[in-house]
């Protein structure tokens, strides 16, 4: 057998691991789930109108079109949350270390939670999409392409996310630790324009929503499914998604490649 098709075969029964552990314990993605739902239903239903007022909107309508693209993204964030917790949790009992005696490719283990995270975050996705759905949001002047778009934009943020997530959880002693450190991808949306546009900050605070990399891909989210301007956004989107991947990747093959601590 073929070095690719060995690859292939053991990351995908290292992805059937990821997912049958997800499915048999579903409260952790729950949890993660609950943040951005409250948020979204907070937002609308006891600011709505006053935010929307705040973006020149002309009723709750306009706010829910505006803030639902920004949660899809921190759903993705918190998602990626959760991955990191399982990665520590692996390297921390030991069947990482009954992984490297077996006859498996060593990289397998990583990318099994890789694609099973994006996976994951992509279901979040259509649940919390569903909420927002059913709470009003509409994009009825998206084109099928602009969907197509706006699909492989959120499994290439996931993608980029997920490998940063991965890293975090590798470096991280314990699943608490890994938790912690992985906070920032929770954190950051909430300092982007998913809930107010960026002119409307403080101007010390703008450099801070502005240059990061949740900002410009929820920019270009709004823009694929609701029409509004994207600007140079879709390529910084694309420029953090692969940086960061990169950086990942090299950074979770570094640290799992060292000599087991």
């Amino acid at each position: 057998m073929s070095s690719l098709a060995l690859t292939v075969r053991d990351s995908s029964t290292m992805l059937r691991r990821n997912l049958l552990h997800a499915r048999r314990y579903p409260s952790l993605t729950l949890n993660i789930l609950l943040t951005p739902i409250m948020l979204l239903l907070l937002f609308v239903y006891l600011f709505g109108d006053v935010m929307s007022a705040g973006i020149g909107g002309a009723d709750r309508s306009d706010y829910i079109a505006y803030i639902v693209p920004g949660i899809l993204l921190m759903t993705i964030g918190g998602t990626t949350v959760g991955t990191a917790v399982s990665v520590s949790t692996d390297m921390t009992e030991g069947i990482i270390a009954r992984f490297r005696t077996m006859a498996i490719h060593r990289g397998s283990v990583i990318i099994g939670h890789v694609i099973g995270s994006v996976l994951q975050s992509i279901a979040s996705v259509v649940l919390v999409g569903a909420v927002g759905v059913a709470i009003g949001f509409r994009s009825t002047d998206a084109t099928v392409l602009e969907w197509l778009a706006a699909f492989a934009l959120l499994v290439l943020f996931a993608t980029a996310l997920t490998w940063i997530a991965v890293g975090m959880g590798l470096v991280s002693p314990n699943a608490e630790a890994a938790s912690n450190n992985a906070m920032p991808l929770i954190l950051l949306p909430l300092f982007s324009s998913a809930f107010v546009p960026v002119d409307a900050m403080p101007g010390w605070f703008q450099p801070i929503a502005e240059y990061q990399p949740f900002t410009p891909a929820i920019e270009t989210l709004r823009g694929l499914l609701l029409g509004t301007e994207i600007g140079n956004n879709g390529w910084l989107t694309l420029a953090w998604s692969l940086a960061l991947s990169a950086l990942g990747y090299y950074w979770s093959k570094a640290v799992f490649n060292r000599d087991p601590k």
